[in-house]
């Protein structure tokens, strides 16, 4: 069984023992949480939608740990211009696993 949900403005697809890195949550770890904006539940070969939700559908998750991730550079340049600039920013993240979907 696979489920796509909703976290933070951001779609998630995932399955039982996944394990995702959503936005920082600010949760201590083996935590659950749980997350109703279900958008698709599959199943075989049956597909189930919201609108926008699937209806009592949930994902349970359990917090592992929180953290940082690697440094992204963004770096612009302007051509015969002599502009640039450089800066970079690391995400906060907190790692989680699906324990369980329901309908």
């Amino acid at each position: 069984m696979q489920v796509i949900f909703k976290n933070g403005g951001k779609q998630y697809k995932a399955q039982v023992g996944d394990i995702l890195l959503l936005d920082k949550l600010s949760l201590e770890p083996k935590s659950k949480l749980e997350i109703s904006e279900v958008l698709a539940i599959v199943e075989g070969e049956d597909l189930v939608v919201g609108n926008p939700f699937v209806a009592n559908a949930k994902v349970e998750l359990e917090v592992i740990n929180e953290g940082r991730g690697k440094k992204v550079i963004t770096f612009k340049k302007r051509r015969r211009k002599d502009s640039k600039t450089k800066r970079g920013f690391r995400r906060d993240f907190t790692r989680v696993k699906v324990i369980n979907i329901s309908k």
